[in-house]
């Protein structure tokens, strides 16, 4: 097994192979196409709080915390008192992920202290980066399979190292999407936490595409690509520290941002679908109809009373009337749970839990 090295000592000349350009030119194209079409609905809010739930799910899946979407879309509306500790787990992800995407958009660039600001959320501790040895990563098997290093003074060494290759383009004059690549893999390799690398590597992943402008917001995510083909993915970060081949995983990461992609434009485009037809139902056949009561609908699958007083800046009395004439109509599926009732946006939770054809 090779030992961790820099960045820096790849060539970038190394990534220019046929194979990798032609497939870089196809995600590149389809990104730019994801990146247009989210920038026709309206709120772009909306698609950070309803895609990030999502990514938030599939990102923890990888980690084997596991919650159904139904239990995922209640919390999303109980908050920290839900019951579900995975629900949770994936709603502090999202939480971590709009923590990082605001201060990378405040500050334009990419630091250690955000990471570590991104990872804090997520574990809900500030332990920072390991101190003490003995991090191992081992197979399903329990076989040691890799060692990151693990002296504290290497770990922020080699973390000082990833922090420039993100955020000095002439150090590594490539493809952003190659560097995100590249960059992904040493994260995972330099192991840097005691928990949560995964997460916050990915969480890194997409904050990266939007510091070079490759997105307006964080609204394509390969966590669902990772769960659909995870031996791949652990075999292929393998193989580079065994065998320095990195090509393959390059095209690996860039065919699971374009097949990531073309999921998000499907998505995106019924989003605004069903937000369209909402807001002519809506305008048409309510006098109560408003921009903010819209956005209120399509941010919370599962929306309540507190939610509306709250945006609408309506009394309780009102609330309740707009959200139970919506759900006479068909427009909302009103669900009582416990003590609380629930309206539900069924479009949009149908769009949200459809896997993808392939």
């Amino acid at each position: 097994m090779t030992e961790l090295g820099s960045l820096f000592t790849l060539a970038p000349e190394r990534f220019e192979t046929p194979a990798i350009l032609k497939r870089l030119a196809m995600t590149s194209r389809r990104l730019a196409e994801l990146k247009g079409v989210a920038e026709t609905l309206p709120n772009q809010d909306i698609l950070v709080r309803t895609l990030g739930l999502q990514e938030a799910k599939d990102s923890s899946e990888i980690e084997n915390i596991v919650t159904t979407h139904d239990e995922l879309f209640k919390d999303d509306s109980l908050g920290e008192i839900g019951f579900n500790a995975a629900a949770k787990e994936v709603h502090r992800y999202r939480q971590a992920l709009r923590v990082g995407f605001e201060s990378v958009c405040e500050r334009k660039v990419l630091s250690l202290n955000q990471i570590l600001e991104i990872q804090a959320v997520l574990e809900q501790t500030r332990a920072g980066f390991r101190k003490v040895p003995e991090t191992v990563l081992k197979s399903g098997e329990g076989r040691v399979v890799y060692t990151p290093p693990q002296h504290p003074d290497r770990i922020v060494e080699w973390m000082g190292d990833l922090e420039r290759f993100l955020n000095d383009p002439d150090c590594f004059p490539a493809d952003p999407l190659i560097k995100m690549a590249l960059a992904h893999h040493q994260f995972e390799s330099i192991h840097p936490f005691y928990d949560c690398n995964g997460r916050t590597g990915r969480i890194v992943n997409v904050l990266y595409l939007v510091l070079q402008g490759l997105l307006d917001t964080p609204v394509l995510y390969l966590s669902r690509r990772i769960v659909q083909t995870k031996s791949d993915y652990y075999r292929l970060l393998q193989e580079v520290r065994e065998r320095d081949i990195w090509e393959d995983w390059v095209i690996y990461i860039l065919e699971c941002v374009e097949r990531s992609a073309e999921d998000a434009i499907e998505t995106v485009k019924a989003i605004r679908g069903a937000f369209y037809t909402a807001k002519h139902r809506i305008r048409s056949g309510y006098k109560f109809y408003s921009q903010d009561l819209l956005n209120n609908l399509f941010s919370h699958p599962y929306t309540k009373i507190e939610f509306v007083q709250k945006d609408l800046s309506v009394s309780r009395l009102t609330a309740t009337k707009y959200l139970d004439l919506l759900s006479r109509d068909g427009i909302l599926a009103k669900q009582r749970i416990g003590r609380t009732n629930y309206y539900v946006n069924t479009a949009l939770c149908d769009i949200l839990t459809k896997e993808p054809a392939r």
